[in-house]
């Protein structure tokens, strides 16, 4: 009898208590595990991985699929995404966000709290949440909580209803229902944070440097992308993180900063964690693909905030990701109807600020890095185990390992595609990357051992559940 290096006696009708009978095994040439990319086989019981083995020890009566020379990557974790649900459903919601989601490799979301109606400030809110989600969800999902000018009680109880940490705002965010924080009121609330031991998610730019710019705007041309540019400078996000590192060293709490935009604070970053100071960092796909030079005039569609910056300033956020400094890569997958785009005047300063890229970042991701030398190991840490590990669902999530969820994404990393609309899958199918070609395409997406997408198709009902923090899992259905 043939057995396997982690002690699953195959070729047996069953072992501990697992039917050989009921497993599936997912094979291919490049499977992506903690270890390293080699030929595998995932064997998978129900919803979690039994082992990882080599093909040949595949039991004989199990289900295969046999993926070939396409490569095998743990499900992707988003841990930056605004679904808008409830409240703001035209702008996108459960179904459409986690249908984007799985045709683009992603098997789990966590959601930011200001884009609904109501904002994920309290308790309350988060089960008008999960209301909102039932039976809607194609990945799991998660709720990140609300820090606002005036919810410093209700921390504690979001904490303890299962939100894995809390988001605030530095400068207003544009946005009905969730406030920005000052520096006082920050210090209200980050005793009651840091009593949570969850994290604190920071949208790190300050006013002062924004206002000082934006006056000297007076009389710009806000079609013109530079202008824009001018009016959020390097300077807002720097006075921001400094403030925030101050904090963290005064009070303890884990710093995490959002959409990390300018290479200029690296190296205070990374002098912060040779301090020992608890702080982690994200950037995203259009910071690391897209440069101002080549954004054109009355483009909006690549308006965001913090801004896309220079082509110089994306090499940066690069080494940043090589050396280590930056620790993840997440979408702020930020959608709104077409018509906030201000597509039709091309306006900069009233166009929404945001920019839609779920179903489409692995591609850009691979297209960018692999060009630079990196790897799919390097693609796995920034997309999955980061975000898991933020998230507070790295024991179930992110790892192709035993023990871990059966959640996989086959990717051809060889092929190419031009991105057109019907590939966008979320509710508004606008994007600044249409009609770019783009290296690597997602072939399928496993979801617990369940195909949620295959060559285009959503098969099957939406098997989607909350993975809360203090229930490990919270059922939706």
């Amino acid at each position: 009898m043939r057995q396997s290096t982690d002690g699953l006696r195959v070729g047996a009708a069953t072992h501990e208590g697992v039917d050989v009978l009921r497993l599936q095994a997912f094979v291919a040439r490049r499977v992506v595990t903690p270890e390293g990319v080699r030929p595998a086989a995932i064997l998978v019981d129900g919803e979690r991985i039994q082992a990882v083995v080599s093909p040949d020890l595949v039991p004989d009566h199990c289900k295969l699929h046999d993926f070939g020379e396409a490569a095998i990557l743990p499900g992707l974790v988003d841990s930056h995404v605004h679904i808008n649900d409830p409240g703001r459903e035209e702008w996108e919601g459960f179904e459409t966000a986690t249908r984007a989601a799985s045709a683009g490799g992603y098997t789990m979301l966590v959601d930011m709290p200001l884009n609904c109606l109501p904002a994920t400030t309290s308790v309350a809110a988060l089960q008008s949440k999960r209301v909102a989600a039932h039976g809607r969800c194609r990945v799991d999902w998660a709720a990140w909580g609300g820090v606002v000018h005036d919810n410093q009680r209700d921390i504690a109880a979001l904490a303890a209803a299962g939100v894995p940490g809390f988001k605030c705002f530095l400068i207003n965010p544009g946005i009905d229902g969730f406030t920005m924080v000052t520096e006082q009121q920050l210090r209200a609330a980050l005793p009651h944070v840091a009593r949570t031991g969850l994290p604190l998610l920071v949208h790190a730019e300050l006013p002062g440097a924004i206002d000082q710019a934006t006056k000297a705007l007076t009389h710009a041309d806000w079609s013109r992308y530079s202008t824009y540019l001018q009016s959020r400078p390097d300077e807002a996000e720097m006075d921001a993180i400094r403030l925030m590192l101050s904090l963290c060293r005064e009070y303890g709490f884990g710093l995490h900063i959002v959409h990390l935009s300018t290479g200029r604070a690296l190296p205070e970053l990374c002098a912060a964690r040779a301090e020992g100071l608890p702080v982690s960092v994200e950037t995203c796909p259009h910071y690391l693909h897209l440069a101002a030079e080549t954004i054109p005039d009355r483009g909006t569609l690549s308006k965001c905030a913090p801004p896309i910056r220079s082509g110089e300033n994306r090499e940066q956020l690069w080494q940043g990701l090589r050396d280590g400094t930056i620790d993840m890569v997440v979408t702020d997958h930020s959608p709104c109807p077409p018509a906030m785009k201000r597509l039709a005047e091309g306006n900069f300063q009233t166009a929404w600020g945001g920019i839609a890229s779920l179903s489409v970042a692995l591609p850009l991701m691979w297209t960018e890095s692999s060009r630079r030398g990196f790897t799919l190991l390097d693609l796995v840490r920034w997309m999955a185990e980061g975000p898991a590990r933020l998230a507070g669902c790295e024991a179930r999530k992110g790892r192709i390992a035993a023990g871990y969820d059966a959640d996989f994404v086959v990717f051809d990393a060889d092929r190419e595609l031009v991105l057109t609309e019907d590939k966008l899958y979320y509710r508004h199918p606008v994007s600044p990357y249409l009609g770019e070609k783009l290296r690597g395409v997602v072939k399928a997406t496993y979801l617990r051992g369940d195909c949620v997408f295959a060559e285009g198709e959503f098969p099957g009902e939406p098997v989607g559940r909350e993975y809360s923090a203090n229930t490990e899992r919270r059922s939706t259905s």
